[in-house]
């Protein structure tokens, strides 16, 4: 639906939205966001302690109580009503299209070439709530590319083979904390983002990040294999990258 409008048009509809944003933030003093985070809070305390009453009690209560606060925010009820008006104006455009007709195939001079792939499954699925972390037994490599909302990530390269090529770690997330292990013998690019939070990367520390990017390689990165980029962009957490 939304591939069909026009560049101008979806842009139009991201200002509005971010002027209706501001606009809650700035005269409704915060209107629902600072609700939204409080339950958004509840909801990571909750999960850390998930295996307790109170824990269950926090989760679920900041689970609907954020589900609520979005909804009421203005930003989102522009876009819900932009997106059925979009939906409707499509549709009786649609129906206005003459039907489309297959074009004849002469099999006899057509050829359909395709190519045979190999389908592989990610070992981090993308979660919003929970812990992740890689094997702690050997495992098969396969590039890491994932996002998610609360919870941890771990991952251990000294269980694995890397490639004599580029290995890529791409993480996305909302709240929680990061680390990676590292073998000696892998060179690194670091390229680190993060609006909250703290650092410690090869034994360079730093802390209160507010709102900032890092940008670290190791000096034989450009020249040696194997060798492994890492990704991170982050709203709320720590980040450890460290050998092993």
């Amino acid at each position: 639906m939304f591939h069909r409008l026009s560049t101008d048009t979806l842009n139009w509809i991201l200002i509005v939205g971010v002027i209706l944003f501001v606009l809650e933030i700035t005269f409704f003093e915060g209107g629902m966001i600072i609700p939204a985070l409080f339950f958004a809070l509840l909801i990571y305390v909750g999960r850390k302690n998930l295996k307790r009453f109170w824990g269950k009690l926090f989760f679920w209560a900041g689970l609907i109580g954020i589900i609520f606060s979005i909804l009421n925010m203005l930003a989102i009820r522009f876009f819900v009503i932009a997106t059925i008006a979009i939906f409707v104006i499509q549709y009786s455009k649609s129906k206005k299209v003459a039907k489309w007709v297959k074009p004849y195939l002469n099999t006899e001079t057509a050829q359909v070439e395709q190519e045979d792939l190999v389908r592989k499954h990610p070992f981090f699925d993308h979660r919003f709530f929970d812990d992740q972390r890689t094997d702690d037994v050997a495992y098969q490599w396969r590039d890491v590319n994932i996002h998610g909302a609360f919870g941890d990530r771990v991952i251990d390269l000294s269980n694995t083979v890397l490639p004599n090529d580029t290995a890529v770690i791409s993480i996305r997330h909302l709240v929680g904390n990061i680390e990676i292990h590292v073998p000696y013998d892998v060179e690194v690019s670091i390229h680190h983002s993060s609006v909250i939070g703290r650092a410690h990367i090869f034994g360079n520390y730093h802390d209160r990040m507010m709102n900032q990017t890092l940008l670290y390689q190791t000096k034989n990165y450009d020249t040696s294999f194997p060798r492994v980029k890492i990704i991170i962009a982050i709203l709320s957490g720590d980040v450890e990258v460290k050998r092993i």
